[in-house]
Formats: structure tokens, C-alpha cells, sequence
């Protein structure tokens, strides 16, 4: 029996829309759509215009459009620029440990904005590569965080390979070669987590994958034991050290696992790690009617992985702030709410907020929800204690809203697509990508996209 690299080979080369069941597809559809969004509110930041400004323009048919302007740039360049804008703003879905749609929905526009494909084509290569992703993250029982590795950047890129390799139209052979090259391009670290350079991972990640499927279909290789060798990808990335790879049949095509782990869609601009308990404080301070003045102590419990990620406990900027729980529970207190208006620097930087911030205290757990793909507490839980002595608790909240457990309505990831886009767009062209987006497996080419084309119709 072929071992790993060639099984993931072999699925990601033959799979077709056919093939694949409509709730993966639902997912495929949400991801990507949501991705498109996030990307649009992120352009106008920083780190992109930074990594834009490094990269050349390209004439021919072998380039791609840079999201939302359009300047032409090679296929792999297109998916590393558009990666960090879909990134930069951590406001991008969650699953299997990571950020799926923000490596694949890049890489896959590029390659496939390239080839002229269809929305079904884009679907299936998104298929593709979320299912190659869940069965090497279902494999490792240890938590990458945990040893340092940003699976994003790391499991994203040999996802990315499989998809744009399916987009390709590569054979199984040169597909499995296009993963064994990407398993020697996968890196990034959690200690980059609060900088420019967490969305560069990203961006790095959708980038490789182009490039080793580019070099598979060119004739590169690689090793076709590279995933399952004793001193390959599964072992070199195992925190564990076990990983379970034994030769067998990884069931890639009979069992699916996008329906069971879907994608979490983020209601707040900030590290997943956060969402839980700020809902619980959100909704603590709703019905208690907190002032953030009358506050003396605040106390979250959440996991101990959580707050590896949360590695920010006196955040100075915007950035910074995204991983950090103190800040998650003063901007909930002090505004309300945790949208992108609150996740600026000057924000960061206010007097009150600052001195909320030493106020919050966390604890943590080993413990993890068994029946979830996030390396996370069963429960996150929130306390309150006003300066009048009076105690105030949470309901212990084991799943966000807009997780895939409980998810939001189309109307609800419409009002974060328009809110996203509308910076780059305007508010009645936003609302047409989003219908474009929620219809895609009707697409008849990429190139058709509002995004791209200019020209949008109004569809749902």
C-alpha cells in the first residue's frame, strides 16, 4: 500500500466536485467567502504595503491581480501579498488548530484567477487542501503551538501544494512531488504572534504552495516518503514525537472531515483564543449593566495553550493587542463591543483602557475539549468583582458564537462581509461580491468576480 505522501497525492489529483459532499462544500463556500472579506478590510494596513512595495509587477498571462487594486504580479507573489492582507487583521476564520481559508482562498484565486476557473473549481481545490490539512492534524496527537510551530504556516503550506496542484489538473505523481517540496518550505513561530510578521507566515504559506505545485507540473521533485519518513515533515513537526503514521488507508475521499470540523467564523478581530470569554464578559456586562469605573478585579479561567498564544499582557498597539486577554477584557468592558475600531493603536493607548488592563487576572487549565479541533479549555469562564465587593459570574462558554457548532446565519456573515469590504469597495458593490461569493458554485470563471472584473451583479 502507498504510504502517506502518495495517498494525499493521489486524493487531491482526483478529487471532483462530484465527488464531494454538500456540506463540505458549504464550508469550502463560507470559508472563502469570509476570507475574501477579511482581505478587503486588511489592504489598506501596514505589513501589506510593506510587502507589496518588495514585489515586482508582471505582465502576461502568467500573472495574477493584487487584491483590490489589481496591479499584476506573478501567481505566487498575488497569493503571498493577498495572504498578508487576508491576515494582517486576525479577523479570519479558524479550524484544525489554525486559519485554514487565509492560506487556501489566496492561493487558489491566484492559480486560479490565472487559469480562468470556475467558482466549482475553486470549491474543489479549497476541498482539496482542507481535507489534505485535517488528516495531518487528526495524525498528530500533540498541539503544535505547544512546540513553537504556527500550524498555519506549517500545515497551511502542504494544503495549499494539494490545492493549487487540484487546480492544476497535476497527476498523482506529480502531486504527491508537489507536496514532498512543500514540506521543506512549511515554518513559522507562535513568538512572531502580535507582529507584522504572523500575516508574513501566512503569506509565505499560500506562496510555497504556488511555487511547489509550479515546480511539481515544471518536473521538480521531491521524495515521496517526505511526509511518513522516520526523519520527515510528521516526525520533524511532531511536539508528541508519536505521530500516527503508520501505513494503512487514510480514508482521504471515503471519510470527510470539512463537514465534521467545518470552519469558525470570528466575530472579533482578535486571536480565537479570546472569543469565548469575550462573549461571556459581553454578555456579563449586558445583563449586569458593569461600568467599567465600578470594576475592581476581573478573572478569566481558560486554558493554558490559550494563554500561550495570549502572549501580550500589556499590549502597546493594535497589533499587539490581538493576543492579548487583558486587552480583550477591557475593550469588551470599556466599549462594548471588540471590532476593528477598538483594535488601533490609539485605542491600545488610552488612559482607561490601560488601567483596566491591570485589573484582569487569568488562570489556566491543562484540560482540553475533547470533541473540538482547537487546542483549548472545555470551557472559558469570566468573574467580576466591583469595588463595591460584589461578585459577578459568567456562564462557562464551551463554544463561540459563529463557530461551526454555532454558526451564523447567512444575514449575520453578510453584515461582517459588507463591513470588511465596504472600505475597499463601497457598500453597494460589497453587498454584490457577497452575493457572487455565496452563489460561486454557479461562477463560470474567477475572472468574473466584482473584486477583479469591476463589473458586479447582484446574486442572493
Amino acid at each position: 500500500m502507498d504510504g502517506l505522501t502518495r495517498q494525499v497525492g493521489a486524493f487531491a489529483a482526483t478529487v471532483r466536485r462530484e465527488d464531494i459532499p454538500d456540506a463540505a462544500i458549504d464550508g469550502a463556500r463560507i470559508g472563502i467567502t469570509d476570507c475574501v472579506g477579511v482581505m478587503l478590510a486588511g489592504a489598506g494596513e501596514t505589513a501589506p504595503a510593506i510587502v507589496s512595495g518588495m514585489l515586482s509587477e508582471l505582465k502576461g498571462p502568467d500573472a495574477a491581480p493584487q487584491i483590490p487594486g489589481g496591479r499584476r504580479l506573478s501567481v505566487a507573489d498575488a497569493a503571498l501579498a493577498n495572504g498578508v492582507c487576508a491576515h494582517v487583521l486576525d479577523y479570519d476564520d479558524v479550524a484544525l488548530s489554525g486559519h485554514p481559508s487565509v492560506v487556501l482562498t489566496p492561493a487558489i484565486l491566484a492559480q486560479g484567477w490565472a487559469l480562468g476557473s470556475s467558482g466549482r473549481d475553486l470549491l474543489t481545490a479549497y476541498v482539496a487542501g482542507y481535507e489534505t490539512w485535517a488528516l495531518l492534524d487528526a495524525l498528530e496527537p500533540g498541539a503544535l503551538h505547544e512546540a513553537g510551530f504556527h500550524p498555519t504556516a506549517v500545515y497551511g503550506t502542504l494544503a495549499c501544494a494539494a490545492a493549487v496542484s487540484n487546480l492544476l489538473r497535476l497527476d498523482a505523481e506529480k502531486t504527491a512531488h508537489a507536496v514532498a517540496i512543500s514540506a521543506s518550505m512549511a515554518a513559522g513561530t507562535v513568538a512572531n504572534f502580535g507582529s507584522m510578521t504572523k500575516s508574513l507566515q501566512v503569506g509565505r504559506a499560500a506562496q510555497s504552495g504556488v511555487l511547489a505545485a509550479g515546480l511539481a507540473k515544471a518536473g521538480y521533485t521531491g521524495s515521496l516518503d517526505a511526509l511518513e519518513h522516520r526523519a520527515g515533515f510528521m516526525r520533524a513537526h511532531s511536539p508528541s514525537g508519536t505521530p500516527d503514521i503508520d501505513t494503512r488507508d487514510f480514508e482521504l475521499g471515503s471519510r470527510w472531515r470539512l463537514p465534521e470540523s467545518g470552519v469558525h467564523i470570528k466575530r472579533y478581530p482578535i486571536c480565537y483564543a479570546t472569543h469565548r470569554s469575550i462573549d461571556a464578559m459581553l454578555e456579563l456586562a449586558g445583563s449586569q449593566a458593569i461600568e467599567p469605573d465600578d470594576v475592581e478585579e476581573v478573572h478569566v479561567h481558560t486554558g493554558d495553550t490559550q494563554m500561550l498564544m495570549l502572549r501580550n499582557h500589556a499590549p502597546r498597539t493594535g497589533l499587539e493587542a490581538k493576543f492579548s486577554m487583558q486587552f480583550a477584557m477591557a475593550a469588551a468592558l470599556i466599549s462594548r463591543r471588540v471590532g476593528l475600531e477598538e483594535l488601533t493603536d490609539a485605542f491600545v493607548q488610552r488612559e482607561d483602557v490601560r488601567r483596566l488592563m491591570t485589573r484582569v487576572r487569568c488562570t489556566t487549565t491543562t484540560q482540553r475539549v475533547q470533541d473540538w479541533d482547537q487546542p483549548f479549555a472545555p470551557a472559558d469562564q469570566v468573574s467580576v468583582v466591583l469595588k463595591s465587593g460584589r461578585e459577578l459570574r459568567s456562564r462557562a462558554v464551551e463554544r463561540p458564537k459563529g463557530s461551526w457548532q454555532r454558526r451564523m446565519t447567512r444575514d449575520e456573515l453578510r453584515e461582517k462581509f459588507i463591513d470588511c469590504a465596504v472600505r475597499a469597495l463601497g457598500q453597494t458593490s460589497a453587498g454584490s461580491l457577497f452575493g457572487q461569493l455565496w452563489a460561486l458554485d454557479d461562477l463560470p470563471s474567477v475572472r468574473g468576480l466584482g473584486m477583479f472584473s469591476g463589473s458586479l451583479h447582484e446574486r442572493g
